[in-house]
């Protein structure tokens, strides 16, 4: 018979031992759980990479995919977490002469798609059925979808080119829609329509003058931007602008952007203006006055952006050899100029101090030449 201790000690080694087992339980238990998951992870992980080893066309396929119900739901939201990684590597490689590639999201999935394709004008060929193109042109113009929309402008390109009259009867309409081609924010048609300006500048010269301002804002606005693709088309539509268009109806449109609050906008418009008076020849000076446009020159100097600056040099140094020439001309008999008609003169005449010395501060160097001559 047992004593009372060894009974309370054989109770204790009873509840002790069940209390192992029971741990031994939880842990055995507990294991077999893990196990089960990393097992899941180990067919997730491969069916991902199978995933991303898919070819594209093998989407597509409904043979591929039907009687595969839950299969097809998982690539479908693999391709919806993992699109990006899909991308790359189902990408086709596309010519030098396109683009780079373009994402659109649509109903969730990711799709690619190439964007136009950008021609000189002197590549462009004339239009295969010009009524049909001419009957649809401003639908397209006006169309959200995009690819169509840079086919219709470059429509217009070869309209300006090609059929220069027939593009006339719906001039206005015409330029309306490029301006808001110039304003999407995709920046294929928007590149588009900036090569569209610039054969149009060419095509119709001062014809453009009335319908210029809108699209003489956007112009300015584009060549001020970051994209450089995009800057240079603008760049290369200012110019056309600039060479096309008669100065003295250019002018006008482009002083109040002198004073414009963005300095970007001022530089770009310092620029056009500095191209353009030189166009007006030494009459065309003269008569549009050349008090104003050194008056002009003089402001654009003391800019923050160094664009207008140089801008403002470069007209300062073709006003002081027009006004220099002029006065030359005037009294042949005598290189040597009175005192009174004299360039330092005239701009003391003309401008305030300040301005006056900054003026022949830039002048300088041409003015020191002709009379070493």
């Amino acid at each position: 018979m047992f004593s009372s201790s060894n009974s309370l000690s054989f109770f204790n080694l009873g509840k002790t031992t069940l209390s192992l087992y029971s741990v031994c339980s939880f842990l055995i238990g507990t294991q077999i759980v893990l196990a089960g998951m990393i097992e899941k992870v180990k067919m997730s992980g491969k069916a991902l990479r199978d995933l991303n080893v898919l070819p594209s066309s093998g989407l597509d396929k409904n043979s591929d995919i039907s009687g595969k119900g839950s299969l097809a739901k998982s690539y479908i939201e693999n391709i919806n977490d993992n699109g990006h990684e899909l991308q790359k590597k189902n990408c086709p490689l596309f010519s030098a002469t396109l683009n780079k590639v373009d994402i659109v999201k649509s109903n969730g999935l990711e799709t690619v798609n190439t964007e136009v394709e950008y021609i000189d004008s002197e590549n462009l060929a004339d239009i295969a059925d010009v009524d049909a193109s001419f009957n649809t042109l401003l639908a397209r113009l006006d169309s959200k979808d995009w690819v169509s929309t840079c086919e219709a402008l470059n429509n217009v390109r070869q309209f300006s080119i090609y059929h220069k009259q027939k593009l006339l009867e719906i001039f206005g309409a015409v330029i309306r829609l490029i301006v808001k081609s110039l304003k999407c924010p995709r920046s294929a048609v928007c590149k588009t329509a900036l090569m569209a300006s610039a054969d149009i500048f060419k095509a119709y010269n001062d014809i453009i003058i009335d319908s210029i301002d809108p699209l003489l804002v956007q112009l300015l606005l584009k060549s001020s931007q970051d994209k450089r693709f995009v800057c240079e088309a603008a760049e290369v539509a200012l110019v056309s602008m600039t060479t096309w268009v008669s100065p003295t109806l250019l002018l006008p449109k482009l002083l109040p952007y002198l004073t414009n609050k963005n300095p970007r906008i001022r530089a770009k418009a310092s620029m056009c203006l500095s191209r353009s008076v030189p166009q007006l020849g030494m009459e065309g000076i003269k008569a549009y006055g050349i008090d104003k446009l050194i008056q002009i020159a003089a402001a654009q100097l003391s800019d923050q952006l160094p664009e207008s600056r140089e801008a403002a040099r470069a007209l300062a140094m073709q006003l002081q050899a027009i006004y220099v020439d002029s006065q030359v001309s005037q009294c042949e008999e005598s290189v040597k100029l009175v005192d009174a008609d004299s360039w330092e003169a005239f701009c003391h005449a003309k401008l305030t101090p300040l301005s006056a010395q900054a003026i022949l501060r830039v002048t300088a160097t041409p003015k020191e030449g002709l009379a070493m001559s």
